[in-house]
């Protein structure tokens, strides 16, 4: 295997120069920073990523693994999206203390909420270890046998690296396994809710909104960082006290206008931009459709029961969003892959690479490789669409196949390694536990009902009135006694006798024929990336987003969606107004914000048109993981808090199109307006650092 020596000069295939890309912040030196500058920016590389001193990426927190969120204040305040902390704001609610629906305002130090497993990790440096990685590693070897030497050698270059004790180490894989960055980390672990507004502000829209501009939604949420007496990472105690970063953002009262430069930091999640035609055709013609399905039938049951009942709305709140965020998003995916035409267009690039390859004196080594996928993914496909429907199935929807799931992945154990019993017993304990603090046995029996169809099965109603997993106290009852006794237990249950034959079915055949299809197709992605950049070496690449720190950068811009349409960049206060559906779980308005708006008691927040600002668009390329990332303006400070994409622009995770792919921040102003004006928690914006640059 080459290795190839990548900096930063690299792009998407139909993506114009200024538009698109992930970038490494410790690349940027060079084109990135020109490209910025000309986009507006005023700020330096080092401004951004500077291992030796304070920079903004001392500000930026990786939110519990799947979110992103920014240090605000010097006392370790920091900012993320409503619903990346949805499921905190959840596990305090009650029907008597209703957090989701009335909001929540820690007014002093004393009232913020502590919560359990809740962390956010900064990033320390970043170091190129592509050589360490990679050595050994030669064509002739199995794709085995490479990555069993590319994980040894990654987790011997974790083990050596010089790290203080309170510090992690971590190694990820950049263009498809061409190369290979290690990060050093900090996770801090005491976590403190500080404030939410109410759904009808943080979710204002809902679903019916969602993915789907204009919006006006208040997607935001505040939490605080706090740490020992050292200002080292902690779990939690009462002695911690609020954690001092080594940088925080200033928050501009100025805002946005379009043509401004915005940069988007964050932990953008997952990313194929690289995939052939044959890859985006199956997965939009394919996979996506199916599991549309399931969730679709699945959110049928779910939003009439929360409709129903307050007590169904606590519970299911997170899931229920947790099911149709991804289940908008990828009808909006095939919608935009249908209207950008990306499939041709993708397949128009593919003649320029089979061209490049004879031009370049390479169609020997990788002319292969495109009829090799053409013929792989038509075997794959049912793999793929078979595997993800039981993931939507037992996983993803329906919490008493979930739990069935769980335990015969316990029972496996035992039947292996009897002296795993403590441990998988208390695994399964805790999961149990934490399905049934949001478990309602009638909704869940309507989801059963509905997609175990969509799966081939026929679904069986009886389970409900005679399994013991339905109750807390009878499936915990089930795990007393030795491991035997626990599988005869299992065993003996009619829910656990209905799903275990399909999941056996899963773990043997279905899964292992997924494995072994995706790791050929894998292998063939990677010796792609690398023929794409031996044969067309003018392009710029990006890597593909993998839960790592990245920049994206671009400039507030409106769109046209369709024939005769074109959105403004930005929306109002005005514009919830208008949406005000009285009483509707999606577009009711609090009576404050509604008298707030007829008094026009704006304060600061208002722009130069005596208007408060709700939401604003930008080019910036962004994907799951950049919610609550920061939207940062040309000197470095806060304007906007990244939460979603347009509809038609959710393609962009396959196909980056700069005509329509915008991603949609809350603006700044409207933040603080709720804070100050609706909540009265002045105490925290007098925390901030209030500047204007452009005055």
């Amino acid at each position: 295997m080459r290795i190839i020596k990548l900096l930063c000069f690299f792009i998407v295939f139909q993506v114009s120069a200024q538009q698109g890309g992930m970038w490494i912040p410790s690349l940027l030196e060079g084109m990135n920073e020109s490209e910025m500058q000309s986009l507006g920016s005023q700020l330096s590389a080092k401004d951004i990523y500077d291992v030796n001193n304070s920079s903004l990426k001392d500000a930026i927190g990786h939110f519990n693994g799947g979110c992103t969120s920014e240090v605000i204040s010097d006392r370790g305040l920091v900012l993320t999206n409503h619903h990346c902390g949805f499921s905190q704001i959840q596990s305090h609610s009650s029907l008597e203390n209703d957090y989701l629906k009335d909001g929540f305002w820690a007014m002093s130090l004393e009232e913020e909420l502590p919560n359990e497993g809740l962390f956010i990790e900064f990033i320390v440096s970043i170091h190129d270890v592509t050589d360490t990685v990679l050595n050994g590693v030669t064509d002739s070897m199995t794709e085995k046998e490479k990555q069993s030497l590319i994980t040894k050698n990654s987790n011997a270059a974790m083990e050596t690296w010089p790290k203080e004790a309170w510090q992690d180490v971590k190694t990820k894989s950049f263009y498809k396994g061409n190369q290979y960055f290690l990060f050093v980390t900090e996770r801090f672990e005491d976590i403190r809710l500080v404030g939410a507004p109410p759904s009808s502000i943080g979710k204002f829209g809902s679903d019916t909104d969602n993915w789907v501009f204009p919006r006006h939604t208040g997607d935001f949420s505040m939490f605080r960082i706090y740490a020992n007496k050292d200002n080292k990472p902690a779990k939690y105690s009462k002695d911690n006290v609020p954690y001092k970063p080594k940088h925080f953002l200033p928050v501009s009262l100025d805002g946005v206008e379009e043509g401004d430069f915005t940069m988007v930091f964050g932990f953008p999640g997952r990313t194929n931009e690289y995939l052939p035609a044959v890859a985006i055709e199956h997965i939009t013609s394919e996979f996506n459709p199916t599991n549309i399905a399931i969730r679709e039938a699945a959110l049928k049951v779910i939003d009439a029961k929360m409709k129903e009942s307050d007590a169904v709305r606590i519970k299911y709140a997170s899931k229920q969003a947790r099911i149709a965020n991804a289940w908008k998003k990828w009808i909006g995916e095939n919608l935009g892959i249908e209207k950008s035409n990306a499939v041709a267009k993708r397949r128009e690039f593919e003649e320029t690479f089979k061209r490049a390859l004879k031009e370049e004196g390479l169609e020997d080594k990788y002319g292969h490789i495109l009829p090799k996928f053409d013929k792989l993914y038509k075997d794959f496909a049912q793999s793929n669409i078979k595997r993800r429907n039981f993931i939507e199935v037992f996983i993803v929807t329906n919490e008493l196949m979930h739990m069935i799931f769980r335990s015969y992945q316990v029972e496996q154990a035992l039947l292996s390694n009897p002296e795993v019993l403590d441990r998988a017993k208390a695994s399964l304990k805790g999961r149990l536990e934490g399905i049934h603090k949001n478990f309602d046995i009638e909704v869940d029996k309507g989801v059963h009902l509905n997609v175990m169809p969509l799966y081939g099965k026929t679904a069986n109603a009886s389970i409900y009135e005679t399994s013991a997993f339905v109750n807390l106290d009878s499936a915990l009852q089930l795990l007393e006694g030795d491991a035997q006794t626990i599988i005869k237990n299992l065993n003996a249950d009619s829910a656990y006798a209905y799903a275990k034959p399909i999941i056996d079915e899963f773990y043997s055949s279905i899964d292992p024929e997924f494995q072994e299809k995706n790791e050929v197709i894998n292998a063939l992605q990677t010796e792609y990336m690398t023929a794409l950049m031996k044969a067309l070496p003018d392009e710029r690449y990006f890597p593909d987003a993998n839960s790592t720190l990245r920049v994206t950068y671009g400039q507030v811009r409106g769109y046209s969606p369709r024939d005769a349409v074109y959105y403004n960049p930005v929306t109002y206060l005005d514009g919830v107004i208008e949406k005000y559906v009285p009483g509707d779980y999606e577009f009711d308005v609090p009576q404050k914000l509604r008298d707030l708006h007829n008094s026009k008691d704006y304060g600061n927040y208002a722009d130069k048109n005596g208007k408060v600002p709700v939401c604003f668009l930008g080019t910036n390329h962004t994907t799951g993981g950049n919610s609550g990332s920061p939207a940062i303006d040309a000197q470095g400070n806060l304007v906007g808090l990244n939460f979603d994409r347009v509809w038609e622009g959710t393609m962009s995770d396959m196909n980056y199109d700069p005509e329509i792919c915008r991603n949609i921040m809350v603006d700044l102003r409207y933040v603080l307006f709720i804070v100050d004006k609706y909540a009265g928690a002045t105490h925290l914006i007098d925390e901030m650092k209030l500047v204007h640059p452009k005055q």
